[in-house]
């Protein structure tokens, strides 16, 4: 009988060690994505600095800036979708500050309301640096005849619009835009299914340590 089963004990054991070695990696990502977060976060509510005069896009990625400066009348709609709102665009406008020229997030609009006319003043926008990494092979072309994109691309963006690479995502604005809604930045976007994947893992072990010993149990009835 003994015989028979050191077989399937060895592989249970097996598979349940390699189950819930998974788990415990995957609780330990979890730690270190939440860890990750946080950081971000603590990026995107610090005191506000000026634009850095060449700002990388990894090292100040999130970074809380302030600037003062005149937001140009030409935009690009970017298509997006607002839970309980619906369709409608994120509008991306030159921004011109302390002799440079910028882009700029000023919010989302819905596809029906009216932008806002261009306005001949000032403003003084907090926000924070971004470059989203929203691009992949299934991303349409724009539409550059209704003006209309369908993902926020930086480097494209800049192009189009004759700016410097660098978005800034508007937060708060000293002057209301009226139908325009500021879109911040957050972290809600940032995938983090550790702890699903964690409890997947220790469930499969769980079942796999059940099967394992029903079927110890089978072959000892078997040999009696």
């Amino acid at each position: 009988m003994l015989k028979r089963m050191i077989g399937p004990l060895v592989f249970g054991i097996v598979g349940v060690a390699i189950l819930v070695s998974l788990g415990i990696w995957q609780v330990q990502r979890l730690a270190w994505k939440e860890g990750v977060l946080a950081e971000i976060e603590g990026r995107i509510g610090a005191a506000p600095v000026a634009i850095p005069e060449a700002p990388d896009p990894e090292a100040d990625r999130y970074l809380s800036v302030e600037a003062t400066g005149r937001i140009a009348p030409d935009y690009i709609r970017v298509l997006v979708s607002q839970r309980r709102i619906g369709a409608g665009y994120r509008i991306i406008s030159p921004f011109e500050t302390d002799g440079r020229r910028i882009l700029i997030d000023r919010g989302f609009i819905r596809t029906d309301a009216d932008l806002p006319p261009p306005r001949d003043a000032d403003v003084t926008v907090t926000g924070n640096l971004h470059w989203p990494d929203e691009i992949d092979s299934f991303t349409p072309d724009p539409d550059l005849g209704a003006n209309i994109w369908f993902a926020r691309d930086v480097p494209a963006l800049a192009q189009a619009l004759d700016t410097e690479p660098i978005l800034l995502i508007a937060r708060d604005m000293s002057q209301s835009e009226g139908a325009l809604t500021p879109l911040p930045v957050d972290t809600s976007g940032i995938p983090n299914d550790h702890l699903n994947y964690a409890i997947t893992w220790f469930s499969l072990a769980l079942l796999w340590l059940g099967m394992t010993l029903y079927l110890l149990w089978r072959i000892r009835r078997r040999t009696i």
